[in-house]
């Protein structure tokens, strides 16, 4: 699928912002980045201004990621049914960290730079970051084998969310996974956590 010039300018952005920093990347590096001739003001003909280049990045990955979370969900409850529990865990787990790694570039500018862009950091957070969490916690209240569990799953959905993100994070700035645990050990200790969380069948009374 052919990309428009709009669309290159704000992926060779954003790649851009996560490789050298917001501030450090100049609208002519994007220019050419996007194949347009750098410095004549090719940029400005689709966008006012380089902030408007990067709010417009936010602003459509949140979209996308709102969509992309009712279709997995939609994907995710047709079939998971058929496997058990701890496939259905590691499958849940496994989709966080393929989302988190597409997002990456992204995540590592709203790490990094976005503190100076408040309304920018909220349109990631409602828009992105929140939603994945949320979408955790709607999994897990749709899972029969988890109907009895008292927990928190708003507070077990950011810290499920939150290690998922990290993980990819890490990965990303750091070059190695967090703990040297490769990914497939990753998911495995996610899973046994979050079996950790199944209701306890109730003792019965002897006599």
């Amino acid at each position: 699928m052919t990309r428009s010039t709009r669309e290159r300018i704000i992926d060779e952005a954003l790649r851009l912002f996560a490789e050298r920093g917001y501030s450090a990347t100049s609208v002519a590096e994007i220019e050419a980045a996007s194949g347009l001739s750098p410095g004549a003001g090719g940029l400005y003909r689709h966008f006012k201004s380089k902030y408007e280049v990067l709010a417009a990045a936010m602003n459509e990955h949140a979209a996308r990621t709102r969509t992309q979370i009712v279709e997995t969900l939609a994907e995710m409850s047709s079939v998971d049914m058929s496997m058990d529990v701890e496939a259905r865990l590691a499958h849940l787990c496994k989709a966080g960290l393929a989302k988190a790694r597409e997002e990456s570039e992204l995540t590592r500018v709203f790490f990094r730079d976005l503190s100076q862009f408040p309304e920018l950091v909220a349109i990631v957070r409602e828009g992105l970051l929140q939603p994945m969490f949320d979408a955790i916690t709607t999994w897990f209240l749709a899972q029969p084998e988890y109907a009895e569990a008292d927990v928190d799953w708003p507070a077990i959905g950011a810290v499920l969310g939150g290690a998922v993100v990290h993980y990819q994070l890490f990965q990303e700035t750091v070059g190695e996974p967090p703990g040297r645990a490769e990914r497939d050990r990753f998911v495995a200790s996610w899973v046994r956590l979050a079996l950790g969380l199944l209701p306890r069948p109730a003792v019965q009374a002897i006599g």
